[in-house]
């Protein structure tokens, strides 16, 4: 495994926070809208490499997404004095390191406390929170609910390989009954999360998943997720080769893939393996049935609505269901106003009604005593 990254802090910022840029910043013109690899803002995915050495393990699924969110922040239009990436601990938050943006390492499981006062104080930013299965669903997993139900406007990523990786393969929250690990070795008893299901049952506004070994659905959901007003959380089926080597292969490679996964998309019928199977309801639960027999056609399958949570659920507890497909794609999405909405709305009624007032008066505010 990687040594800990060496980085200077030119003598007076904490360990982990970033402040320094390789080259100028670009921003887009009054009016332009971002396009391709780019243009117009004038920025590449290079613009976004920082000059840090990437220490993940040779083949570990973090490159993938590394680079795919790399190529997605050109295309967005955000100058990069606005772009902040936070982590916690763990494999996937070295990703700050990467990024030649903003961003801060933080500490296990707290990413989401950070990145909401961060956010709450500077609405401006554009935040993205680098999280792993470990680290926002054990320590960090009150952090993560109350994330979700305030709705801040950011995005999460969270990285999913089922497995503790950079303290050497211990079992995470994640983690199948039965799996031997170095924690583990007679296997594990836990009943695992389903991240997915987690922040649906948290109330969140905008929920995805997505994998690693699908970069262009991967980046279509990273983009999905960034233009949603509110919380934007995508759970990514991500591989450690090292230590839970293809645990999500059955998903991801192209032997499988086809029959063991299958892309909601909002408004389209629930079809999958090349349109020759489909789901279909019945009372509340899914079930697979083949369109080449003539006995079910696509008119019988489901036509997907994110914006049902009732759907949402159902969708989301396939995760347990062997004999169907692993759904991948937005489960929901909702709009309601945002947590720094609600706070700038309340900061500015009070304003309105007592004045601005001073540091001095918030001091002897309240309950103070004068000592003799």
């Amino acid at each position: 495994m990687a040594d800990k990254d060496k980085r200077s802090t030119g003598g007076k910022l904490p360990p982990g926070v970033k402040t320094k840029l390789k080259a100028p910043m670009a921003t887009l013109p009054p009016g332009a809208k971002s396009g391709g690899d780019g243009a117009p803002s004038g920025l590449t995915r290079s613009d976004f490499v920082s000059d840090q050495d990437v220490r993940w393990c040779p083949g570990c699924g973090d490159y993938a997404v590394l680079a795919t969110v790399q190529r997605l922040m050109p295309e967005l239009g955000i100058p990069r004095e606005k772009i902040v990436f936070i982590s916690g601990i763990g494999c996937s938050s070295r990703f700050p390191y990467y990024m030649n943006a903003y961003g801060m390492h933080s500490i296990h499981g707290r990413a989401p406390t950070i990145a909401t006062g961060l956010k709450a104080t500077r609405p401006d930013l554009d935040i993205w929170v680098v999280t792993g299965d470990g680290d926002s669903l054990s320590i960090g997993g009150n952090h993560i609910i109350h994330l979700m139900r305030r709705n801040v406007n950011l995005q999460v990523l969270l990285f999913n390989n089922q497995i503790y990786g950079l303290t050497k393969g211990q079992y995470s929250p994640t983690s199948e009954v039965g799996k031997i690990t170095k924690s583990t070795p007679f296997g594990s008893i836990d009943h695992p999360f389903n991240p997915t299901a987690l922040v649906l049952g948290a109330e969140a506004s905008f929920v995805g998943r997505t994998m690693d070994r699908d970069p262009k659905h991967m980046k279509e959901m990273f983009r999905m997720a960034h233009d949603h007003a509110g919380t934007g959380f995508v759970e990514i089926y991500q591989n450690c080769n090292i230590f839970n080597d293809a645990a999500f292969f059955v998903y991801t490679e192209k032997a499988t893939k086809k029959e063991r996964t299958i892309f909601i998309e909002h408004g389209k019928p629930l079809v999958y393996a090349g349109e020759t199977k489909g789901l279909r309801l019945e009372g509340f639960h899914l079930e697979s049935v083949d369109l080449d027999t003539g006995s079910w056609s696509v008119a019988d399958c489901v036509v997907y609505d994110e914006t049902s949570i009732e759907l949402a659920s159902i969708m989301a507890r396939v995760f347990w269901h062997e004999e169907l497909p692993q759904p991948f794609g937005v489960f929901y999405r909702e709009r309601r106003e945002t947590y720094e909405e609600q706070l700038q709305q309340q900061i500015e009624s009070v304003i309105d009604r007592d004045g601005k007032g001073t540091l001095e008066d918030l001091l002897h505010a309240g309950d103070t005593w004068t000592i003799a």
